[in-house]
């Protein structure tokens, strides 16, 4: 257990853990549905600890500094070595939350972190241990890239390598944290050997996947630029004016090329999720859901890459996701190679699965 928290201030509640996914995101709620006991509440309060960093992180009305500053003390809560608690977090974090009647699903999850944080601590020891590392390092890296990008408002990346780092950081860094979930004495050594290589490879595909898809929500409403400068000035395009009309054709080139590398980490995802274990409530479903509806916006981002500098993004339809769930409830491991190549073509629902 956590032995330097003080949780006086809050219960464990994972009822509301399950509660909060289905508000700050849908996609991840479909995984968490997919999932049985006690993953799919390890998974929850994990994915919920991210979210509170990812929130700060995103949070243009707080000065760098002091998001930075919160990381910080969020990651020292984090420690178990470290004497900072959890309170601490949340008395600094209390003045930036906006009014209770203004406060959206992720800023509410903020303010119950100590909830969520008396939940993690409830956890057995070794759990706690699975799940810790990763988020701390998650944490520590957007705390390393408000710096980098102190002198400004938003996230400019510059260079392909550095949206790799960016990557691993908010999702390769998650890849590791379901291994580490699932790993242990019972998982054939070749079969975690391949999760451990793959991890990072499947976590980059969903992210590379979220940045190409939201180009022009990430812009507008973060003013973040997650595509490399290096390749926009290549088009001729300033990453300040992503979206300015007279910039689509190049930006949209710019697309296309995160897509191919997003695409270039299927076979990673494959890999992991061909060897991941379905044990302690995992769930085949539960992984391939995300992987293949990842499929399915690379397709739709190939067809209609300029669709990402709307403000709504690249999204597949309603009827597809509900095809893929209906395919995840029953496959085996040998459909998944089969349902990647059929819906990279079209989509599911308009096949002859």
């Amino acid at each position: 257990m956590v032995t330097n928290q003080s949780i006086t201030q809050a219960d464990p509640d994972l009822a509301y853990c399950h509660e909060a996914i289905r508000g700050v995101s849908r996609t991840f709620a479909l995984t968490v549905d997919q999932l049985d006991a006690p993953m799919d509440d390890y998974i929850s309060v994990g994915y919920l600890l991210c979210r509170v960093a990812d929130t700060i992180e995103d949070a243009n009305h707080i000065p760098t500094e002091t998001q930075r500053s919160l990381l910080r003390r969020f990651d020292a809560a984090l420690d178990p070595t470290d004497d900072t608690t959890i309170r601490a977090f949340d008395e600094a974090v209390d003045e930036w939350l906006p009014p209770e009647a203004e406060r959206n699903d992720d800023w509410e999850v903020v303010s119950r972190t100590p909830t969520v944080f008396a939940t993690f601590a409830s956890f057995e020891a070794s759990t706690q241990a699975a799940i810790r590392p990763s988020v701390r390092e998650m944490v520590v890296g957007m705390e390393t890239f408000l710096e980098r990008y102190a002198d400004r408002p938003g996230i400019r990346i510059q260079q392909y390598a550095e949206l790799e780092r960016y990557s691993h950081f908010v999702a390769g860094t998650v890849g590791t944290l379901i291994t580490n979930l699932l790993g242990g004495a019972a998982v054939a050594p070749d079969h975690l050997h391949t999760m451990e290589r793959t991890a990072e490879g499947f976590g980059r595909l969903l992210q590379l996947v979220n940045i190409a898809k939201d180009v022009g929500a990430d812009a507008a409403a973060e003013d973040n630029v997650y595509l490399p400068a290096e390749w926009l000035h290549e088009e001729g395009v300033d990453p300040d004016e992503i979206l300015d009309p007279s910039n689509e054709e190049g930006v949209g080139r710019v697309i296309e090329r995160v897509v191919g590398r997003a695409r270039g980490y299927l076979d990673d995802g494959l890999a992991y999720l061909e060897a991941m274990p379905l044990r302690s409530g995992n769930t085949l479903a539960a992984w391939a859901v995300p992987y293949l509806l990842a499929v399915a916006t690379l397709r739709e981002l190939e067809r209609r890459p300029r669709d990402a500098l709307t403000s709504t993004g690249v999204k597949i339809t309603r009827n597809e996701v509900f095809a893929v769930l209906d395919a995840a409830s029953s496959m085996r491991r040998e459909d998944i190679a089969t349902l990647q190549a059929r819906i990279s073509r079209e989509p599911l629902h308009e096949s002859d699965w």
